[in-house]
């Protein structure tokens, strides 16, 4: 493995470090909701209306599945963190072995999964009959590809345990193009619908996944993949699930909770619920960029903490508060001030663009407090404890705006009051967040001082 592809996380400064680390991280989470955004183009363009309300109907949903997926992938790369950072690259391979094998039993579960519950799930969830078809049937497709959606997100976790960004991104820019160009192939040249937009994704996926096995294949010393060592260590598997079912546990609660959210938003009408889906488009580049912040402050973390340098967590921790800071308000702030213009992309009518800005005044302008949440969740879970900040965030958040709603909100039942539940449970959240930081922190220190102590006597 060339060095120059990897980030020193234990020496030296950090600042720019963590800037660097995060940049490729940004450009693919940009990425993937750009080549998501081009797969609505294409069906909406190509396929009509009803091809395009199928395929809408399946987002949350189908986040809601694979959310486990990415709650284990931030598991294993806390775990091989804490092992590149001891120098431990006995346990840092076998961590890889394992992450690979998990991701295949994963994925394989969960395809299973998709194909049993997609009618069942999809008529729960009241899709109309027009489009429920086409819904299941794309859902269905989608779901083959878990395995090498697995694959993907378990591996580029592991690459970024070890400080390299970069690769991922290579890998996500070559699938997301071959995606792109598979998308207009099927719909035009075949006249397909969802079926084809469902195929190209899953081709995709499989190349994206088989890049990263071939790159692992190829790969120097504890990153180093052997087919034949492929396997479920039983101790690996526990300390990665213990880390990362809690991550993907909290994820499948927030997108039920703000399926609650969008509910209260359905009862405003058509125009209100358009305005809000394209603030919502807007803001997720934002998010996108700050949960870069929150990658970096977890993987230095876990990587410090292995390294026993405990002193440098406070730093990583500020650092990364003060980069996801600027990069959230500039960007927040930014999308607001240039709403009318960001929303004219998605529709020309003047009061769905009025009740976007609506949103954006509220949750774009003070996204950076999200960012402030993330972050201090980031450096928890990368001093390996995650449950508590599930059980914080839970009810920080999802507990918070669910009582909102069914409080504060009946009183005053406009967007704003609906909209002002984000920033205040953000800032409480994050207040949370800190004091259990600190507890924690002043328990690490306790322990560095008592090894000081038996070494010096």
């Amino acid at each position: 493995m060339k060095k120059n592809y990897e980030v020193d996380m234990i020496n030296g400064k950090t600042l720019k470090k963590m800037i660097f680390f995060s940049i490729p991280i940004v450009f693919s989470g940009i990425l993937q909701l750009l080549f998501n955004t081009m797969d609505i183009i294409v069906v909406g363009r190509f396929s009509g209306s009803i091809a395009l309300a199928a395929v809408g109907s399946t987002s949350s949903l189908i986040n809601l599945l694979v959310g486990v997926l990415i709650g284990i992938s931030m598991g294993i790369s806390v775990t091989m963190g804490k092992y590149c950072g001891a120098r431990d690259y006995k346990n840092a391979s076998e961590t890889l072995h394992t992450a690979i094998g998990l991701a295949i039993v994963c994925g394989i579960i969960l395809m299973i999964l998709g194909q049993l519950v997609a009618r069942p799930l999809l008529e729960m969830m009241g899709t109309p009959n027009e489009v429920i078809e086409l819904s299941i049937l794309y859902m269905k497709i989608i779901f083959f590809g878990c395995p090498a959606g697995a694959v993907y997100n378990f591996g580029a976790g592991l690459l970024r345990a070890i400080g390299d960004t970069k690769r991922p991104l290579y890998f996500l820019t070559v699938s997301g193009i071959i995606n792109v160009i598979f998308n207009l192939f099927f719909v035009i040249v075949f006249k397909m619908s969802v079926e084809g937009v469902a195929i190209a994704t899953v081709i995709a996926q499989y190349i994206s996944a088989t890049l990263l096995i071939l790159f692992l294949l190829k790969s120097d010393g504890y990153m180093r993949l052997t087919l034949k060592k492929v396997n479920l260590n039983k101790d690996k598997v526990k300390v990665i699930l213990k880390l990362g079912l809690p991550a993907g546990l909290q994820g499948i609660i927030f997108s039920i909770s703000n399926v609650l959210i969008q509910s209260s938003i359905n009862s405003f009408g058509q125009l209100v619920i358009a305005g809000n889906t394209a603030a919502v488009n807007i803001e997720s580049f934002v998010y996108m960029s700050m949960n870069a912040i929150y990658q970096s402050t977890l993987s230095f973390t876990s990587q410090n903490m292995g390294a026993k340098k405990y002193h440098r967590v406070d730093k990583i921790l500020i650092q990364g508060l003060g980069i996801v800071t600027v990069v959230g308000a500039t960007l927040g702030i930014g999308a607001y001030l240039i709403g009318n213009l960001l929303l004219g992309i998605y529709t020309v009518d003047a009061q769905v663009i009025s009740y976007g800005l609506k949103r954006l005044s509220v949750v774009s302008a003070f996204y950076y407090l999200c960012g402030w949440m993330d972050v201090l969740v980031g450096s928890l879970r990368g001093m390996g404890y995650s449950i508590l900040p599930m059980a914080v965030s839970l009810i920080g958040v999802c507990a918070f705006r669910i009582v909102w709603i069914f409080t504060v909100f009946q009183i005053f039942k406009t967007q704003i009051s609906l909209y002002i539940s984000y920033p205040i449970s953000w800032v409480l959240t994050s207040i949370a967040h800190l004091i259990c930081y600190l507890f924690i922190r002043k328990k690490f220190l306790k322990l560095k001082k008592s090894k000081f102590e038996i070494e010096t006597t």
